[in-house]
């Protein structure tokens, strides 16, 4: 989703196929820890920063020509509200996606398309499997990670690990007719820990 000539392929031939994008969803993301190299960055932010970009450029361009509106939504994090330990590229990643989010919002409003972003907290996911157990507490090896996990956990109001259809949810609601007033936000879906 970072390589631009993919995603404008993608936006072609969504085009050709279906007749254009009514709704987008950019849902890609990575994270590296420490030790984190300059290489690492750029990583994490391309795949979570430049291609929502990307995507919110050629998806809306279609859009706009089709002149009938759309929505473009993207996956941000709990990471983009706050900094996480040990991750500092993927909250840095996570809150660029919360300011382009508003901006796009901003722009292409005129035009009939909302932007928004939905914010996980704990979903399990590929990406946690290796930091969530069975029980669905995380697993650290690491005491002030240890330590960071069980404030979080304790501090959530609904104590549960969300589900991928937690996701589902938001989503299809963002991407549906009744959603056409919401714009320019970002929706928890983390048990309620802010």
């Amino acid at each position: 989703m970072s390589l631009e000539e993919h995603v404008q392929g993608m936006a072609k031939e969504v085009t050709i196929e279906l007749g254009g994008p009514d709704v987008m969803v950019a849902d890609a993301a990575v994270a590296q820890v420490l030790p984190l190299a300059p290489r690492g960055w750029e990583y994490v932010m391309t795949v979570n920063t430049r291609g929502l970009f990307l995507c919110c450029k050629y998806t809306a361009g279609q859009t706009i020509k089709q002149r009938r509106g759309g929505r473009i939504i993207g996956a941000s994090s709990l990471a983009g509200k706050t900094g996480l330990l040990l991750t500092s590229a993927y909250p840095a990643s996570k809150f660029a996606v919360r300011g382009l989010t508003q901006a796009a919002a901003l722009e292409l409003g005129r035009c009939g398309i909302t932007v928004n972003a939905y914010a996980p907290g704990v979903i399990a996911t590929a990406m946690t499997a290796n930091t969530i157990g069975a029980d669905g507490n995380f697993l650290s090896s690491d005491e002030e990670s240890a330590a960071w996990v069980a404030n979080y956990f304790e501090g959530r109001p609904i104590k549960h690990t969300g589900k991928s259809d937690d996701i589902a949810n938001i989503v299809s609601y963002l991407a549906s007719k009744e959603a056409h007033s919401i714009t320019g936000i970002r929706i928890s879906v983390d048990g309620g820990i802010y």
